[in-house]
């Protein structure tokens, strides 16, 4: 088969080529942007018309790509009776087609490859089997690629990556569906494209299929899949649907039974070239099932390009939405690739007999089509919410609805994301749309199952579409999870969790070591959230609950001070980039979720903080350095921030403030702040009023609180009990990379602490204070001894560090003991324990010397989650207490190891998942991070940069520094040694630390084309400044993939915010100094137009430049000019009249000079005109 990285090389290079001929092309062009405008206005899209010609032109050039290789495909099996472009099949050769193709370019002169690829698609359009695929919906029609690019498109095939052999004996084509999920990223990203395994499908089709046949019989049986995506659930379930009628009518002739097969089952996507493949695919099986191999003889298929959770002019279930468009006469607006002609059909209301598959799981980042689907589904589409919600509801309208007894009703299976389950966004879908509205019958977890390519944890659902009844209702079928997959199985569909699910859900061993199966009564999965924990964990929940009351009666609030609604504007990574910046007036310390760890705080960033007040009350003036200067550049895109539908402004404030801002949470200094998302429970102290944003939610108490009253809920929350609980009630997001079942470890897995579950976190009679107190005193302790602490009032030495090591390895391990006296203290305080298990004075304790790592390491065997604990920890498993503990303490560790293998409660919470990691970066790695930020800051100073502004090269730099005694020691130090090349050192130092002053120099193609956008959105605002009245589209964020270099994406983010050190000059320093050309990246716009201009100038005058290499720098001031017309139009000290107009008359007389206009520059920027 091809390779598909190869494929995709194909598919990017033709986008690339499908732009010019757009740009080419006013007719085209002008048909697209009247497709896009009428997108818009029926709310199917948000962006930007460039943004969303990029989907269109991906699209399009799939097409191409996938339309050669059904034509190889067909070739290669013998399916047609001409050859277009050949391949190594003998009967099916390159050289065949090749001479066929001459013949063709005789008789018509002017054509080319492109002609000669159309007439290929054409045959197969005029064909029954394949017209629908290649239809007039198709991109080839509408998109010309060029005559190169068609020629190279067909050499990829002919005797590039692409000549390799598509015969299939069986004509097997699974490769499509791996080709419909990688064939494109860009696709991939959009639409979170995915395939569902073959076990999978058959196992939901078991379950939907089987009843909805008993219930409607054979001839009445009709199947959709409105996610269908390259087909998989239509394939099974037409092959299903042939065999049934093969059994009863073994008389009838195939093609019937096919063609009547065929006609059972339906497909919609809203991915153009996933309908094709499914299309070919169902196609092919038809001619496999007939033994036929002619496409005159194949059929139709009820498959669709759409989006499915459009009602496409009938009733939605919120009786609002396409219902409002037919009464006004407005049809519902379908795309040019979109069956707009088969979609009210196919995707009519209660129309089938089963719905069955796999629907994104992802959020909808536009938002008008997010707005959109939220008023097509009100009754579940709540919050955040991500399309799991309303395509759970969509499956469920599509199928027969049952009659006032309960019979024929659809049924619908669904392998679905399980983040509904507990996060904030499911409740209405679990409270009011599954408890009320239709029939769950099994709610089946396997997030623990290893689903290939399903990194989020999942859960299968089966229902019917009817209201629950007492008369026909009974218990919901339900598979809790125990444990995920030990390690990857060599066969998913025979993992030790799939094939326990396999094995039990229909009767049988009802618990095993991997799942456990009950039938739960309705009422227990009628409000939210869910929990499908087995093994004992729901009794254990139950019972740490028992009437106790709730950490919400002890609380004012919890959850976040502050959201931005835009964090790549507001947030600046430190007060060195806010100094640069000019914000340090501006900004607060900010805390984010992952610097919430173990006690403490790491290194804060802060936020662009747009008040002028301690409790953030009082906005500051527009005219505000903050606002006029740095925020104004993102304007449009901040006033478009939207909450509870409706922007900022609409809101009644200003557009620069932050969209969510909860001044009353900032009247007490006192806060408990936690991680969000983590793997463990992670709560800190707050003491000085911080901000904190939804990843670092903060629980202020009631009124008057004090800091006790603080830390006794601080250890409590901080205990392994807590962490369990937690656990019990909260998301299970899976590991870093989103993948809960490929083998990963139940410890890595990362969880959603939501606010509103900790708010029913069950509270003791008594509290751990004295232990609390303890560990708060070694946290603040350990803080004190960080290197960012240390090296801020002395400068770093060998000495300094190897004390600070010392101190907080010392500090780590009392920490680390009283952790463990807590949990225990903790165990006893809920009653789990009787005996007072703690030890007043246990010795500081190391990382696997905790009683239940010494009961993991005296297994007999240690399983790989258990080995990859000591090793992620850096710790060793010892099965035998150390000499050093007194004898009281190894007396009472090993009463904790016998009551973690003997206590089923003690057991659950006793293991990796629900204790501290005490996980570091490493004391060398954190070490190396603050030499460097020290030498980085020097690097900055003023005595460097201060006086005229002055580029300087990295060897120029070096002799500034060469004698400077601190930093020549400090360096030796990063470095490990005195004897190194002080120019090498200082440039590996900065490498990563600048980015190019030019466009072109910073950005990719697809950048530029972003950045050109931005540049028109500038220029629209000041035409608003100036009082015109226009409407500006929000322009789109970059991608990493927009930058040249990833230190250039890592500077400056989704919003292209400056906050590298340094500006680079490519190409412009002096002959002989081979080094980077540096700028300070604190100079505002004039100093760095007068830093240019005086190297422009000495090129000019003593370098002898010739014109080619100086317009660069002209191209700079260009990039410079609007900024200048901007802030410094005034008159000022030094110049003739102001520096705005001094600059503009500078470029333009040395271009007069150089015999060059203002075109050259723009080309030299690289951002051009959009049109």
């Amino acid at each position: 088969m091809i390779e598909l990285k190869a494929l995709q090389g194909q598919v990017k290079n033709l986008v690339e080529d499908l732009r010019m001929q757009v740009a080419a092309k006013d007719d085209l062009r002008a048909e697209l942007r009247h497709e896009y405008a009428d997108a818009k206005s029926a709310d199917r899209v948000g962006v930007t018309f460039e943004t969303w010609l990029d989907d269109v032109l991906d699209q399009a050039a799939v097409a191409w790509v996938l339309g050669c290789v059904f034509v190889r495909f067909c070739e290669d099996n013998r399916l047609v009776d001409r050859l277009w472009i050949g391949g190594p099949e003998e009967d099916a050769s390159t050289e065949r087609a090749m001479q066929a193709m001459q013949g063709y370019i005789i008789a018509n002169p002017r054509d080319n490859d492109r002609h000669w690829l159309r007439q290929a698609f054409a045959h197969l359009q005029n064909l029954r089997a394949t017209s629908k695929i290649f239809d007039k919906h198709n991109p080839v029609w509408r998109f010309d690629i060029s005559a190169g690019a068609a020629e190279a498109l067909s050499a990829f095939f002919r005797r590039g990556a692409g000549f390799r052999s598509l015969r299939s004996e069986h004509m097997d084509t699974r490769f499509l569906g791996d080709l419909y999920q990688d064939l494109s990223i860009h696709a991939q990203k959009k639409y979170a494209l995915l395939q569902t395994p073959e076990f999978v499908e058959e196992f939901i089709l078991d379950r939907t299929f089987t009843p909805a046949l008993k219930e409607f019989g054979l001839a009445a049986m009709s199947v959709i899949d409105p996610t269908c995506g390259s087909g998989h659930f239509l394939l099974g379930a037409f092959n299903r649907l042939l065999g049934l009628w093969k059994e009863r009518e073994p008389a009838t002739a195939v093609d019937t039974l096919v063609e009547r097969a065929l006609g059972q089952v339906t497909g919609v996507d809203l991915n153009p070239f996933a309908v094709a493949i499914a299309r070919f695919r169902l196609m092919i099986a038809a001619l496999r099932a007939t033994g036929r191999t002619n496409l005159n003889n194949s059929y139709s298929v009820r498959v669709a390009t759409g989006d499915s959770l459009l009602h496409w002019g009938q009733e939605s279930g919120s009786h609002q939405g396409d219902l409002l468009a037919s009464l006004d006469g407005r049809p519902e607006f379908a795309y040019y690739s979109e069956d707009g002609d088969l979609l009210a059909e196919y995707l009519r209301n209660g129309s089938y007999t089963v719905v069955v598959g796999n629907p994104p799981y992802i959020t909808v980042k536009d938002s008008k089509l997010n707005e959109r689907y939220r008023e097509e589904y009100p009754t579940v589409c709540y919050r955040q919410y991500a399309l799991t919600a309303p395509f759970a509801q969509r499956f469920f309208e599509l199928a027969k609805r049952a009659d006032a007894d309960g019979h024929g009703a659809g049924v619908v299976g669904q392998i679905t994301a399980n983040s509904f389950m507990k996060r904030e966004f499911g409740k209405k879908l679990i409270n009011d749309f599954f408890a009320h509205e239709v029939e769950l019958i099994e709610v089946i977890d396997t997030s623990g199952a290893h689903i290939p390519g399903h990194g989020t944890p999942t859960a299968i659902l089966v229902g019917k579409n009817r209201l629950v009844s007492p008369r026909y209702s009974g218990s919901i079928r339900t598979a809790f999870g125990i444990q995920g997959e030990p390690s990857v199985p060599t066969d998913a569909a025979r993992g030790l969790v799939w094939t326990a699910i396999v094995n039990q859900i229909d009767g049988g061993v009802p618990e095993s070591e991997w799942i456990s199966v009950a039938d739960v009564q309705r009422a227990r999965l009628a409000t939210h959230p869910w929990s499908l924990s087995g093994g004992g964990s729901g009794d254990l929940v139950a019972f740490i609950e028992q009437d106790r009351p709730k950490l919400g009666s002890r609380i004012q609030s919890v959850g976040r001070t502050t959201s931005t609604g835009a964090d790549d504007a507001y947030f600046l990574p430190d007060l060195q980039t806010a100094r640069r910046l000019g914000d340090e007036s501006q900004v607060r310390d900010l805390v984010v979720g992952e610097q919430v760890r173990d006690f403490r705080f790491g290194k804060m960033i802060q936020v662009r903080n747009p008040y002028a007040d301690i409790e953030n009350r009082i906005p500051v003036e527009e005219e505000n350095f903050l606002v006029a200067r740095n925020l104004w550049q993102y304007r449009s895109l901040l006033a478009d921030r939207v909450i509870f539908g409706k922007t900022i402004t609409e809101n009644g404030h200003h557009w620069y403030e932050h969209l969510e801002n909860y001044s009353r949470k900032l009247k007490s200094r006192l806060g408990i702040a936690f991680s969000f998302v983590a793997t463990h429970n992670h709560f800190t102290l707050d003491r000085r009023g911080r901000l904190f944003n939804r990843s670092a939610p903060v629980v202020k108490l009631s009124k008057n609180s004090d800091e006790d009253s603080h830390l006794e809920l601080l250890g409590l929350l901080n205990s392994s009990t807590a962490c369990f609980w937690l656990k019990q009630v909260n998301q299970d997001k899976g590991n870093r990379g989103g993948e809960r079942s490929t083998g990963r470890y139940a410890w890595e897995s990362y969880y959603e602490f939501s606010g509103a579950k900790l708010q029913e976190f069950p509270l003791p009679s008594e509290y751990p204070l004295e232990l609390a107190k303890r560990i708060q005193k070694l946290a603040d302790r350990d803080d004190s001894t960080s290197l960012d602490h240390v090296f801020s009032s002395a400068s770093p030495s060998r000495e300094i560090i190897n004390k600070a090591r010392t101190e907080n390895n010392r500090t780590r391990s009392l920490m680390i003991a009283a952790q463990e006296e807590l949990d225990w203290a903790v165990y006893r305080l809920y009653g789990l324990v009787e005996e007072d298990l703690t030890s007043p004075n246990s010795p500081p304790l190391n990382l696997g010397e905790r009683a239940f790592e010494i009961a993991m390491a005296r297994k007999l065997e240690l399983d790989e989650s258990d080995v990859q604990w000591f090793i992620r920890h850096g710790s060793t498993p010892i099965a035998d207490l150390p000499g050093h503990w007194p004898a009281d303490y190894k007396e009472l560790v090993e009463k904790r190891i016998t009551m973690i293998e003997s206590d089923q409660n003690i057991g659950l919470i006793e293991r990796p998942e629900c204790k501290r990691r005490w996980a570091t970066g490493g004391w060398y790695a954190m070490q190396d991070v603050a030499l460097r930020e020290w030498l980085l800051d020097r690097l900055e100073a003023s005595e460097l940069w201060g006086g005229s502004p002055t580029p300087l090269s990295v060897a120029q730099l070096a002799d500034r520094v060469r004698h400077v005694e601190d930093f020549r020691s400090v360096l030796d130090l990063w470095v490990g040694t005195d004897q190194h090349d002080l120019v090498k050192t200082l440039g590996k130092l900065i490498a990563d630390e600048h980015v190019p002053f030019l466009p072109t120099d910073r950005y990719k193609p697809a950048g530029m084309r972003k950045r050109a956008q931005w540049e028109r959105t500038w220029a629209l605002q000041r035409r608003e400044d100036a009082g015109e009245k226009v409407e500006i589209d929000v322009p789109p964020k970059y991608t990493s993939g927009d930058f040249k270099k990833a230190s250039y994406w890592r500077n400056r983010g989704k919003l292209d915010v400056p906050k590298e050190r340094f500006i680079s000059y490519p190409r412009m320093g002096r002959d002989g100094d081979s080094t980077e050309l540096l700028g300070w990246a604190g100079w505002d716009h004039l100093a760095q137009a007068r830093a240019l201009a005086s190297v422009y100038l000495d090129r000019k005058t003593q370098g002898g430049w010739p014109p080619e290499r100086l317009l660069p720098m002209l191209a700079g001031l260009a990039e410079l000019e609007p900024w200048l017309r901007q802030w410094h139009s005034e008159s000022a000290p030094g110049f003739p009249s102001s520096p705005a107009e001094f600059f503009t008359g500078l470029i333009d007389t040395e271009l007069a000079g150089l015999g060059e206009d203002r075109h050259t520059l723009t080309v030299l920027r690289g951002v051009e005109e959009l049109a």
